[in-house]
């Protein structure tokens, strides 16, 4: 017998929310333009996450909106196995002027957690392709968030995440937390912390690098309570993974597009992985789609068999789809000619200046930045989490501001059009919201 409906919000099963609350005091945005949403109830919300770290260029920008409807009327779908249409290739193109040099394939996807699946999988693929089937042994990192595939959540290092799922992929393993006690307050990049990248070789030592595929990382710890990683830390992972024959992920799916400077964390902190992962920013938010990264040489190593052969079983009805690859175009063109992909570095400084001005509360455990992107740690209350969501709902309801809560940490990642007085409307906001509360 179905259930009795009570309320209009009962049919829609939130993700990553907890739905009970929530619909005892909905949160609901209606509209959106620049910086700015607009609440059910008329007021503006300064958007301070970019969405949900994927609208680096603003809301409401008419050029994809037009390049969206022009394209739906024109070729609203076309299959991309055995067949294809010219917009995928040509976005692939335009992209790869963006990435590390040597890295010009793209796969396509539909979100983060497809590219990160799809990294995995090809990684796996192509050790066996060149003879080495051993190589299954993936290494993710404490903290790390990579999607929700049942690939991502095994290499992702939440344990709320994984928890509810009982057994995941085998042959697993986790680098710990790269982070060192007496960092607090640092901005940028730790000073102290690029030795724990050798705890790699404490698992190659263990299992043989004869059977460890790929370590895969995000640059900058992203939903995990943002975490930069230490100066030479990423560097020597990529050495190591070199010498031994291991693939390097980066997951980009946050820190891609802009977030951090340069268009890629690849790019910030000079470091190459073999494989990149991206979603959100590719498209502005507007439409679904995701982007896999991978260097030349592990595409040829597939191109060896017959030509008639598939040479990767795999990929997604949706891949390359003609909407989102419009959508993803006319969004590169407004990171291009509005330098968008600079934008990070140019605000840097002012960014942590302003955020690193909360440090004056006593509550503040510790703050963290780099480029656009920000967090602020509360010291533990009587309940885990509890000062992080009343100091969101504060942001919301009386800050006009809206600011993510992972636990005790909020999370910022304005839009990078954000103005210098915007950034200090979203300071003041949280600001006004620690004084009110505590």
């Amino acid at each position: 017998m179905p259930a009795n409906k009570t309320s209009a919000l009962d049919a829609f099963w939130m993700p990553f929310t907890a739905n009970r609350q929530f619909k005892a005091e909905p949160r609901m945005l209606v509209s959106a333009e620049g910086m700015y949403y607009q609440s059910e109830d008329g007021r503006p919300i300064l958007d301070g996450t970019a969405g949900l770290w994927c609208c680096n260029a603003g809301h409401g920008r008419q050029q994809i909106s037009e390049a969206v409807s022009k394209q739906i009327h024109q070729l609203d779908f076309a299959p991309t196995f055995q067949m294809s249409h010219p917009l995928p290739f040509e976005l692939a193109n335009r992209l790869i002027q963006h990435t590390p040099e040597g890295m010009d394939r793209v796969f396509f996807t539909n979100s983060g957690s497809e590219s990160v699946d799809t990294a995995l999988k090809i990684a796996l693929a192509y050790h066996k392709a060149r003879g080495k089937s051993s190589k299954t042994r993936l290494i993710g990192r404490e903290k790390g968030y990579h999607g929700v595939g049942f690939g991502g959540i095994s290499v992702g290092g939440l344990g709320n995440n994984r928890r509810a799922f009982g057994s995941l992929l085998t042959g697993v393993d986790h680098l710990k937390h790269a982070w060192v006690p007496g960092s607090e307050f640092t901005q940028g990049q730790p000073a102290q912390g690029a030795n724990l990248a050798d705890e790699l070789l404490d698992m190659i030592a263990l299992h043989g690098a004869e059977n460890i595929a790929a370590v895969i990382v995000e640059p900058v710890v992203g939903s995990g309570g943002v975490w930069i990683p230490p100066q030479g830390y990423l560097k020597r992972l990529r050495e190591l993974t070199s010498q031994h024959d291991i693939l390097l992920i980066f997951d980009e799916v946050i820190t891609g597009y802009g977030r951090v400077g340069n268009a890629f964390a690849a790019g910030r902190f000079d470091v190459t992985p073999d494989i990149m992962t991206t979603a959100k920013g590719l498209t502005n938010g507007a439409i679904p789609m995701g982007a896999v990264f991978v260097q030349n040489f592990i595409q040829d190593a597939f191109m060896n068999g017959p030509e008639e052969v598939i040479e990767l079983f795999h990929g997604y009805t949706y891949s390359g789809h003609p909407v989102a690859a419009a959508a993803a175009l006319a969004t590169l063109d407004i990171y291009e000619s509005e330098n968008l992909f600079d934008k990070a570095i140019d605000l840097e400084g002012y960014w942590a200046t302003a955020l690193h001005r909360l440090r004056e509360f006593d509550i503040v455990k510790d703050i963290r930045n780099i480029g656009l992107v920000g967090a602020i740690e509360f010291k533990p209350g009587a309940k885990l989490g509890e000062r992080g969501y009343e100091v969101f709902q504060h942001c919301f309801w009386k800050g006009n501001a809206l600011v993510r809560c992972t636990g005790d940490i909020i999370a910022l990642s304005p839009p990078l059009i954000v103005s210098t007085g915007e950034i200090d409307q979203l300071i003041d906001a949280l600001s006004n919201a620690i004084k009110s509360l505590y």
